[in-house]
């Protein structure tokens, strides 16, 4: 199988909370990822999705960290051809502005389903062209 890696970074306070944002994030994408096994499995390709934590410090020196999500080493928005913005979050951020993506004019706070998909299906298939090159 051809790994598909999947990292996703957010915020997480010492009190082990999240903002609304990235709860939800979390959410959309563990869906996709069932979804997306199963759908790559007969492509011979395995998603695999790492969660990591950026601590209040981080997340201050650089809040377009958290909610971030790379798929197979490129960010997300590449995949998509999206802009990355920003916009006031909610308690746990402070008064922070975090992350937003925009894609076809669209404003997102909190990553879809949808969108994810979409960025790690052509992730995938970029992994499929790679292999199937034959040279004369």
């Amino acid at each position: 199988m051809k790994p598909l890696p999947i990292l996703w970074k957010r915020l997480v306070s010492p009190e082990g909370k999240t903002c609304d944002r990235c709860s939800a994030t979390h959410q959309e994408m563990q869906r996709a990822i069932e979804k997306l096994k199963q759908s790559l499995r007969p492509l011979g390709i395995e998603p695999s999705l790492e969660i990591r934590e950026i601590d209040e410090e981080s997340f201050k020196a650089d809040p377009s960290e958290s909610n971030r999500i790379w798929i197979a080493g490129r960010p997300m928005e590449e995949w998509l051809g999206a802009s990355v913005g920003r916009s006031r979050c909610c308690s746990v951020c402070g008064t922070s502005e975090c992350r937003t993506v925009e894609v076809e004019g669209a404003t997102f706070e909190t990553i879809p389903e949808k969108l994810f998909l979409k960025a790690a299906l052509v992730a995938a298939s970029q992994l499929l062209s790679v292999g199937s090159e034959t040279r004369p």
